[in-house]
């Protein structure tokens, strides 16, 4: 690949193709997220909200809300990149891919990029949904937007680890079912971890999902469980660590090439 230029037709090709994917099962896409959401606020926002009303001098339908858009934004990432890089593996067109004049960066450029894609488009239509339940102030538009881009872009790259990393279909679930929903649950997504007591409230600083959430809830609220700079620090560190596990898998060949 010496003296390679960038492939933007390679990448764009990749990205259409995964795009056109995603319109195919649009109605699953961007339906069942929707019904859930909707389902979320009418069981928790209306049998928990009539008990609490607010958490930090938010009410508790509005305070759910970044919650629930990351709940999504983290599951629908990973799905979408683990998936999309996994067929061409299940199918074995993977080998054409890896052999066309598309380097390793193009190749996630187009994967990642398609899956964020997605996600935004996921989480805006998400937030559109829960404006129609909640009243819901935007305090920094520019943070939350950034927050949505980040957080698709990281997860989306992890989701692409997974999608390497799996054998089968159950090990594609596996990860978002028995990892990233606990995790989402546990990280504040429908609670304050101050209303946690000790030491809880501590163990719930290791969870790395808090910070996510917490970044998101500050650029909707101004406030959140803890600093946006460790929220943002956060972020920006797993986008790294996933980067270079990618580095890596292109390197080795590992599970690509066996």
């Amino acid at each position: 690949m010496n003296g390679h230029s960038f492939n933007a037709h390679g990448v764009w090709a990749i990205y259409r193709f995964e795009m056109a994917r995603a319109l195919r099962t649009l109605w699953q896409s961007v339906a069942t997220p929707v019904i859930t959401t909707s389902l979320y606020f009418v069981v928790f926002g209306g049998a928990i909200g009539s008990r609490m009303q607010t958490v930090d001098g938010v009410g508790y339908g509005s305070f759910i809300v970044p919650g629930l858009i990351m709940l999504s934004l983290l599951t629908q990432s990973i799905s979408n990149a683990s998936i999309g890089i996994y067929f061409p593996k299940f199918t074995g067109t993977i080998y054409e891919l890896l052999s066309a004049p598309v380097s390793a960066m193009e190749m996630v450029l187009g994967y990642v990029g398609a899956a964020t894609t997605k996600s935004v488009i996921l989480g805006l239509i998400i937030l559109a949904t829960a404006t129609l339940f909640v009243p819901l102030p935007v305090a920094h538009p520019f943070a939350m937007l950034s927050f949505l881009v980040l957080t698709s872009v990281a997860f989306s790259l992890f989701g692409f680890i997974i999608g390497v990393w799996a054998k089968g279909f159950e090990q594609l679930s596996f990860v978002p079912a028995l990892l990233i929903t606990p995790l989402t649950f546990l990280g504040g997504a429908f609670y304050s971890i101050d209303m946690l007591p000790q030491p809880w409230r501590t163990v719930s600083l290791f969870n790395p999902v808090v910070y996510l959430v917490s970044g998101f809830r500050w650029s909707f609220f101004g406030k959140g469980d803890v600093g946006v700079e460790a929220s943002l620090a956060f972020t920006f560190a797993f986008m790294l660590l996933c980067l270079g596990v990618i580095a890596w898998i292109f390197k080795t060949g590992y599970r690509l090439k066996s």
